[in-house]
């Protein structure tokens, strides 16, 4: 025990005497790991911020609209506009069976709401309960539509976020009444903020019950559809069957309205899945490719440590047949240079990874932009950067303290 203290006395007053060499040493490894744990904590930022808003739209939601199909089989120049049907949604909900859920929906953002004390100009959806299974739509208060609302065509509405601030500024909303358009409506709730910053557009939106909205606020330029809806939204039964609802789901509708439903082109759709999916794939190369900058700074610290632990042993020559002539023997002599190496890349990593942290807690205090969130350490990434120490000071102690042991006395004392 008092060999080992006094070793590392003795290698605390080595690195002392060659501060700037020292510095410069531990610079190269604390950036290394630094570096690594920062760039790919940026990259899980990323990542983060993006999983948040697919899980602020819903679980595995799909939406489908109205598109425009060849005006003739096969014809790739002239097109003709079709509107989705309450046909499409009754049909899909019948002979879609890797559809899981799926619900109509009528939109529109020409209507005016006006309360007691300010007009607003968001969107206006019509849509029956079930949205509320597929979409994410938390409710800050009151609550949200229910059967009886959509049977008996109820004028009432759930307010956006920011149409409620709007509308209702410092006042309570839910039990309220607004005029959409001259028409009164009840208001039986809001939602809570979705989003973060400037994103406020799902924040605008409020809903109606679908029948209501029907009645009051058809689709406007539909022709002569009949029933026409805006959009569907569905789920597939489970994440990895989505591409076989979604291909249920254009048959419906390439039949209903006459066309092949091959044709890719016909279709105005979204499927966050996929979205998610190639999301997720480019941040994993996104990752992959910051992780290895930062390992090969790292490396780079750690080719820098073991050529200081070089130069040291070629300084300290003489010191080393002298040791060896008074009886030190070749273990002593590299345990001492191994303790060297181990201890310079060790305090060097950890205060690379305090520094990464504490800038990580720093951003933390700081308001994060639109799809993106604080970075922060990832574990796979911080035991990576372990391991690479590990690796890394074993060999930048245990290589040059094998050349300083292998010295003769005769030779190291001769040496100038």
């Amino acid at each position: 025990m008092r060999t080992l203290v006094e070793i590392f006395g003795q290698t605390l007053r080595i690195l002392w005497a060659h501060k700037l060499r020292s510095f410069l040493t531990m610079f190269g490894i604390a950036w290394g790991v630094g570096s690594l744990l920062l760039l790919v904590g940026l990259g899980e930022g990323f990542r983060s911020g993006n999983r948040r808003q697919f899980d602020e739209l819903g679980e595995n939601v799909m939406f489908v609209w109205g598109g425009r199909a060849p005006a003739l089989n096969g014809s790739a120049t002239s097109k003709r506009p079709y509107f989705l049907t309450m046909q499409d949604y009754r049909m899909v909900r019948e002979q879609c069976s890797e559809v899981k859920n799926a619900v109509p929906i009528v939109q529109r953002n020409d209507i005016r709401a006006v309360s007691e004390y300010y007009q607003s100009a968001g969107q206006i959806v019509g849509t029956p309960p079930q949205l509320s299974e597929i979409r994410y739509l938390p409710l800050s208060e009151g609550r949200w539509v229910n059967a009886l609302d959509l049977a008996q065509k109820r004028r009432v509405i759930v307010l956006g976020d920011e149409t409620r601030r709007v509308l209702f500024p410092g006042r309570p909303s839910v039990g309220s009444t607004i005029l959409l358009n001259g028409i009164r409506y009840q208001v039986i709730g809001a939602i809570q903020r979705l989003g973060r910053g400037e994103n406020t557009n799902q924040n605008l939106k409020s809903y109606v019950p679908l029948d209501t909205m029907r009645q009051d606020f058809p689709p406007l330029n539909v022709g002569e559809t009949l029933d026409p809806l805006s959009l569907i939204v569905y789920q597939p039964r489970t994440r990895g069957l989505h591409e076989t609802a979604r291909l249920q789901v254009h048959k419906v509708i390439a039949h209903n309205h006459g066309f092949d439903y091959q044709d890719e082109d016909a279709f105005d759709e979204w499927d966050s899945i996929q979205t998610a999916e190639n999301v997720g794939r480019i941040f994993d190369a996104m990752n992959m490719f910051l992780g290895s900058v930062g390992l090969v700074t790292l490396a780079l610290g750690a080719i820098g440590i073991i050529n200081i632990m070089l130069v040291a042993v070629a300084d300290r020559t003489r010191e080393i047949g002298l040791r060896k002539a008074l009886g030190a023997t070749n273990g002593s002599i590299m345990f001492q240079f191994f303790v060297e190496g181990a201890f310079l890349t060790v305090l060097s990593g950890g205060l690379g990874m305090g520094a990464a942290a504490g800038l990580m807690g720093a951003l933390a205090l700081l308001p994060s932009p639109p799809g993106f969130d604080t970075p922060r350490i990832v574990p796979s990434t911080a035991l990576l950067a372990i391991a690479t120490l590990a690796v890394a000071g074993i060999a930048a102690g245990l290589y040059p303290a094998r050349q300083a042991a292998l010295l003769q006395p005769v030779e190291a004392l001769r040496k100038e």
